[in-house]
């Protein structure tokens, strides 16, 4: 079973959540933009045929992009390893599991929001977020047995 917040630990964790997750973005465009770069002079080695290649410059890229990529499967475990699911990096889509009326659902959180403000429910995703309400807050039993 995965960990289960309640919206209290879910809130104090976002901070961290946060850092991890503008970390995975950045270091995933980086490594996308080193792709680029380094298909980019490939192409030019392959169509100018007998040009010496900036061996240098390729390797400085593929290094780059390596280093990137290690960068974002460490912040994307560390996430998970919190316990957190990551539904979208592109646009910083965030799942902290937690118990309603005795069911799991999440908590969820979108990169920007300052707060924990919507829940749903694990078959619904973001299109089926719903403001957590008073009705939500009196109900919400988090990760404790009622």
């Amino acid at each position: 079973m995965s960990r289960l917040f309640t919206l209290q630990e879910a809130q104090a964790l976002l901070p961290q959540v946060e850092r991890w997750l503008r970390s995975a973005i950045e270091n995933r465009k980086s490594a996308f933009q080193m792709d680029e770069q380094l298909n980019a002079l490939l192409m030019r080695i392959n169509l100018q045929g007998g040009i010496l290649p900036d061996v240098n410059r390729a390797a400085e890229l593929k290094t780059g992009k390596e280093q990137s990529l290690d960068r974002l499967k460490k912040a994307l475990s560390e996430i998970e390893e919190a316990g957190c699911l990551v539904k979208d990096l592109e646009i910083g889509l965030v799942d902290f599991p937690t118990l309603f009326d005795g069911a799991e659902v999440y908590l969820c959180w979108k990169l920007g929001e300052s707060q924990i403000g919507f829940w749903h429910h694990t078959h619904e995703g973001f299109a089926g977020r719903k403001s957590i309400d008073r009705e939500f807050r009196e109900r919400h039993t988090g990760g404790k047995s009622q």
